[in-house]
């Protein structure tokens, strides 16, 4: 199977390492494409036969599966651009929220999928999400799902789940990101502890804590229940994050749903799919 993909920004680049490194995708396999053709350039350097095209529309001509990369306000024109290259036994594959497998079926005449990756996936490990057009063949399910699990858990998505599901999976590391840089800065702060010996033992605790729940040695609750024990420090700690806290991420999915809504309206507005 010919892959290609279009967009070698953040998200493209690590789909296209992820891939090839797990050997999902032979390099002589892989086409890729970019408006900044530099980026793309560099890629290739990686990587002994990879190929590079000037256009969309070329690598979609050289490739059974066409991976779209862009910004949401640019997944539009790149569908039409490559649109004459793609017959009835192709598959395009979408990775940008906003735009749903329905728009995407209703201008292009092959199999079509949305698939929003995480930047976990570039540790071939996290969760890949996973929405199939009404058309999408069995053949090309399969593939897909064999394809991301190289890299990731492919989790079959509703669409009314959609943007929950992609704060939790995509956004969620940086959530998580910013909050132990907090967490390191209150201790840098608050005691006689460095910086670099604060980050260094935060990172080795959150690696420890996913070889924990990948192992599945303890539930959430339990491994809470088992560091917590009842008038402890850690109980003491968990008080304060309970008063601090408060409906901190009720109001953070209240302000990536009111984004998600403003970027489905700017879409409606400005193209027609059809």
């Amino acid at each position: 199977m010919k892959t290609g993909i279009i967009g070698t920004g953040n998200m493209g680049r690590i789909l296209i390492e992820a891939l090839l490194e797990s050997k999902a995708v032979s390099p002589s396999s892989m086409a890729i494409s970019n408006r900044t053709l530099n980026k793309a350039i560099q890629i290739i350097d990686m990587y002994e036969g990879l190929s590079i095209y000037p256009t969309a529309f070329e690598v979609a001509r050289n490739s059974d599966l066409v991976i779209i990369c862009v910004k949401p306000l640019d997944v539009f024109q790149v569908i039409q651009d490559i649109k004459p290259a793609v017959t009835k036994n192709s598959c395009v594959v979408s990775i940008t929220s906003p735009i749903n497998v329905d728009q995407l079926e209703h201008v292009l005449p092959c199999s079509v999928a949305r698939i929003i990756p995480s930047i976990t996936n570039r540790a071939l490990s996290g969760v890949s999400l996973f929405t199939f057009g009404k058309k999408c063949t069995l053949t090309w399910k399969r593939s897909l799902l064999e394809l991301f699990s190289f890299i990731s858990s492919p989790v079959e998505i509703e669409e009314e789940v959609t943007r929950v599901a992609s704060d939790i999976v995509s956004c969620g590391p940086a959530f998580f990101s910013y909050l132990t840089r907090r967490f390191i800065e209150g201790a840098v702060s608050e005691t006689k502890i460095n910086e670099e010996t604060a980050i260094k033992l935060a990172s080795e605790m959150l690696i420890g804590l996913g070889q924990l729940l990948n192992r599945e040695f303890y539930t959430l609750p339990a491994l809470e229940e088992k560091v917590c024990v009842k008038g402890g420090i850690t109980g003491e700690g968990i008080k304060v994050l309970e008063k601090e806290l408060g409906p901190v991420f009720e109001h953070l999915f209240h302000a990536t749903h009111e984004k998600f809504a403003e970027d489905v309206a700017d879409l409606k507005k400005q193209y027609t799919l059809h």
